[in-house]
This record gives C-alpha cells, sequence and structure tokens, in this order.
C-alpha cells in the first residue's frame, strides 16, 4: 500500500504533494514501483496535527480519485467522516482505511452501503493528544479485543466480514516499547481472521531506536516491514514502495527454497 498525504502537515512528507499535480504524479510514480494499492489522505493524523474541515479535506482527496480510478490499482482512502467516504466511493474508491475504525456517527452505514473494503484501525485518544503517556496492561491484548469489538459492530451493521482488515494503530497512542511489542506479537491478530495491515514506515520509534529523522529512515522501515510481513501482515503501508518490495522479494525467494 502506497501512501499518498495530500496534506500540509504529515509527519513524513507534509507539503510535498499537496498540489494536485505532484500529488498526481507521486500517485503514478508508485504505481510504477509496483503498489498494489494507494492509500490517499488530506487530514494528516500524525501526533499533535490539528483537524481540517471536510469541505478541504473533500477538495484535497476526491479529485485525485476522480484522476486515478482508472490507473490501473484500488484506491483506499484514509479518512474519518461519513461525508467523504461516500464521496471517495462514489468517485472510484475501493476501500476506506479509517482510523477511528468506523466510530464517527454515520461511518457504518457509508460503507455498509456499497461493497468496498474497510481496513479498522486502533487508536487511543485523538491525535492532539494520544502521545501523552498512553498506558495499557497488556497493549496487544487490549488492542486486539477493541479491533475484534469493532469487527463484530461492523458485521452487525451488514459489512461482510470478507471485505474487513484491520490494523493495530502504530504509533496512535503508543509509546516504542507499545509499538514494538505489538510487532513483536503481530502474528496474535491472525486469530481475528482477517486481513492485517502494518503501517511502521518512517514513524517516529524508529527514530527513537535509530537516532536518525525522517528522511533518514529506509534502513529502518525495510527492517520493519519485514518483521512485519514475517509475523503475519497482509498489507504494508509504505512511503518506499520500490525499496519495500526489493526487499520482500529477497525474503520470499528464501522461503522459497
Amino acid at each position: 500500500m502506497g501512501v499518498l498525504n495530500v496534506t500540509p502537515d504529515s509527519f513524513s512528507d507534509g507539503g510535498r504533494y499537496l498540489e494536485h499535480g505532484a500529488a498526481l504524479a507521486h500517485a503514478r510514480k508508485l504505481i510504477g514501483e509496483g503498489a498494489d494499492l494507494i492509500d490517499i489522505g488530506g487530514e494528516s493524523t500524525r501526533p499533535g496535527a490539528a483537524p481540517v474541515s471536510e469541505e478541504e479535506e473533500l477538495a484535497r482527496v476526491i479529485p485525485l480519485v476522480e484522476a486515478l480510478r482508472d490507473a490501473g490499482v484500488p484506491l483506499s482512502v484514509d479518512t474519518r467522516r461519513p461525508q467523504v467516504m461516500r464521496a471517495a466511493l462514489a468517485a472510484g474508491a475501493s476501500m476506506i482505511n479509517d482510523v477511528e475504525a468506523l466510530e464517527s456517527p454515520g461511518a457504518l452505514e457509508a460503507v455498509a452501503a456499497g461493497d468496498c473494503a474497510v481496513c479498522l484501525m486502533h487508536k487511543k485518544g485523538d491525535p492532539q493528544t494520544m502521545q501523552r503517556d498512553p498506558r495499557y496492561a497488556d497493549v496487544v491484548v487490549e488492542v486486539k479485543a477493541y479491533l475484534a469489538a469493532r469487527m463484530i459492530v461492523a458485521t452487525h451493521a451488514g459489512i461482510a466480514r470478507e471485505r474487513i482488515a484491520i490494523d493495530p494503530g502504530f504509533g496512535f497512542g503508543k509509546t516504542p516499547a507499545h509499538n514494538l511489542e505489538l510487532l513483536r506479537r503481530l502474528d496474535e491478530f491472525s486469530s481475528l481472521g482477517v486481513a492485517v495491515v502494518a503501517g511502521l514506515s518512517r514513524k517516529s520509534t524508529l527514530g527513537v531506536i535509530t537516532g536518525k529523522p525522517v528522511g533518514e529512515r529506509l534502513a529502518a522501515s525495510l527492517g520493519a516491514a519485514l518483521l512485519a510481513a514475517q509475523r503475519g501482515a497482509h498489507i504494508l503501508r509504505v512511503h518506499d514502495v520500490s525499496e519495500t518490495r526489493d526487499a520482500l522479494a529477497v525474503w520470499q525467494a528464501m522461503r522459497a527454497q
């Protein structure tokens, strides 16, 4: 899953692809590098990020979905707003990636009305406060229980289980220790019986481990992606598609021997 942030303030590439032409060119670059799907986001949810208006999010996202719907890969839209979900699906998106796991009023109905895929993500708190001393008795048990509960709510709303993926939400209300524990025990999420999404690319935990700024975390991101794949992740949400595919190719060739 190639990341396309159409925002001025995303933690890694904020502002680089805010202009429509730059975003379109980057999406096509990611597709050329082998992205299986593109995840378009018009509102940053990084720690400390301020919300944007629904109108602004729509203006950033929908023209891109319309421009890319025939690009040859499915489009995911990273949003928590039901109106943006509906507009994105009408414009040609195939997946909704929701950091709030369809908790917003109307979100369940917006997704249930069609046949799109949906990713339910765990986060603790909101972006402006979620990194202020998050605590868990057992982060894996609690995150898994939350996602299992949201899956039940989604299926009761008419969203078929086969349409659902889950994301433990690395960095969303978790300390580096929490993130490493989630990664170490990521295989435990497989018992929920749906695809697992892992988004560790360039995140601050990798900066804590390596001491590197966000622009110098490629090697750490590749290591994290491989570890996630080894522990059962089905979808890797990454900024560096070509390099991640190369790393996975080596691992998969070794497994095939």
